[in-house]
């Protein structure tokens, strides 16, 4: 379980040069302060969990459940309800804004976020499949799965067999990524490396539950 949270939006790719002038791609989140609007305590709700908010958003564009749940905590309508789980609420209040600087230079995050779908592919693209033989009396096969189960017994494809589908567009976590740089004045964070999901895409960023052994003690 992680202890600190926030969520972001993908910006892009780009690069920056550390001390020893190497070159280091980086990940540009822009991170505006998250306003704490509901805190989630495993007594009453079973678990422990930070529901925040970003931006502004005119109240016309709400619905009056929405306008309600803003009203009863007492904090400005934001663009999107964002539930981050974190070990323990303790030193968290309804309002309280959390920024980009929870995290600073070093800090070895897990960033979650929805890829980029793909469409419908086939099973050499999705899963990693070889294909088929190019020749000696291969035909239009190349690219197909081959054999995908037996025939009189069980006489049925298993259920969870690679196949062709619909492929991205789900939630991903990549762990253990590195901070290279916070800045909570201009609201970004650049984390080393590339995350999940396309430009715009929404990103949560919490310390790493899986830290390496030779990376230290960076939560």
């Amino acid at each position: 379980m992680t202890g600190k949270a926030i969520v972001g939006k993908k910006v892009g790719m780009t690069q920056v040069w550390d001390e020893e002038n190497r070159v280091i791609p980086v990940t540009v989140l822009q991170v505006p302060p998250c306003r704490v609007v509901q805190i989630k305590t495993p007594d009453r709700d079973g678990y422990s969990a930070l529901q925040v908010t970003q931006g502004t958003v005119a109240e016309k564009n709400l619905n009056q459940a929405q306008l309600g749940h803003f009203d009863k905590a007492g904090v400005a309508p934001g663009k999107q309800l964002v539930e981050l789980r974190v070990e323990d609420t303790e030193g968290y209040e309804i309002g309280q804004e959390i920024s980009a600087d929870i995290f600073v230079e070093g800090d070895i995050v897990d960033v979650s976020a929805v890829s980029k779908g793909k469409g419908f592919a086939g099973v050499m693209k999705r899963h990693g499949f070889a294909g088929q033989r190019a020749s000696h009396g291969a035909h239009k096969v190349h690219r197909k799965p081959g054999a995908i189960g037996q025939c009189a017994t069980p006489s049925r494809v298993f259920q969870g067999k690679k196949m062709p589908g619909r492929m991205g567009s789900q939630k991903t976590t990549i762990m253990n990524l590195t901070v290279v740089r916070s800045d909570s004045e201009g609201e970004t964070i650049l984390i080393k490396g590339s995350v999940p999901g396309p430009r715009g895409a929404t990103v949560v960023v919490r310390n790493a539950v899986k830290v390496p052994i030779n990376s230290g003690d960076n939560q």
